[in-house]
């Protein structure tokens, strides 16, 4: 089974080894039928610390490796920058 892998925007990165990312998704309201934004935050592994706060990445689930910490951050995502 392939691993799931999202993009979102790192909001922080005050932890050892891991960045914080927001991902949002979107979806048409089933009633109103309009345009419904959600976002929801996952931990991620950054082995060497090189991610900032605002960089748009690309983050793979992964075998567990904390408590919280269930994705791996796996690149940097130039395409997303341009789209924003």
């Amino acid at each position: 089974m392939p691993k799931r892998v999202l993009q979102g925007v790192v909001v922080s990165d005050k932890n050892a080894k891991t960045v914080v990312v927001e991902v949002e998704r979107r979806f048409i309201h089933p009633v109103m039928g309009k345009t419904v934004r959600r976002s929801k935050k996952y931990h991620a592994h950054d082995e060497a610390k090189t991610f900032k706060v605002g960089d748009i990445v690309r983050i793979r689930e992964c075998k567990p490796i904390s408590k919280l910490k269930r994705w791996e951050v796996v690149d940097r995502d130039s395409e997303g920058a341009a789209k924003l």
